[in-house]
């Protein structure tokens, strides 16, 4: 596990974009947070750092965003709004797998569902620090035996915020 900080919106959308410069084609990222915790704004640090220059927006209502214009496509799904666990085969998430990086918030609500090999992200406030509005407490776990070889990487990648 790695755990990191950041201060600002600013700061986590550089940290993410410092970790898309490890992401591939097929890997598989579950954002968790409370609402506000910076789930979307993580993401589009991340499809900064993959080059996408498009506008980045949550995908709650649509359920799937795609941006093919980067490094490597990016998927961002938004789970929040689905009511029943067998709603994710309308994902189609192997597809999605196969063709670029997929970033699911509040995926932790249909892991059961997803393959064992994906990156987990929490992003929390810090407890009773005040002042602090914007800072964020980012826990990186990895999961399935793909991503235990990787985290080391992972590590090296944001060490300016492993706290």
């Amino acid at each position: 596990m790695i755990l990191a900080a950041t201060s600002s919106p600013q700061g986590t959308q550089a940290l993410a974009a410092a970790l898309s410069a490890e992401m591939r084609v097929g890997d598989l990222i579950v954002l968790a947070g409370d609402l506000g915790a910076g789930k979307t704004c993580f993401t589009q640090g991340m499809g900064a750092g993959l080059g996408i220059t498009e506008r980045m927006t949550s995908p709650t209502f649509t359920l799937i965003n795609r941006y093919d214009q980067g490094r490597i496509e990016l998927n961002h799904l938004d789970v929040y709004r689905l009511d029943d666990i067998a709603e994710t085969l309308d994902l189609d998430l192997p597809e999605l797998l196969e063709v670029g990086l997929t970033v699911i918030e509040w995926g932790e609500e249909i892991t059961e569902v997803l393959p064992v090999d994906h990156l987990t992200i929490r992003l929390r406030y810090p407890e009773s620090v005040e002042g602090a509005d914007d800072d964020r407490i980012i826990q990186i776990e990895a999961g399935g035996p793909t991503w235990d070889v990787r985290l080391p990487d992972l590590a090296a990648a944001i060490e300016g915020w492993v706290a």
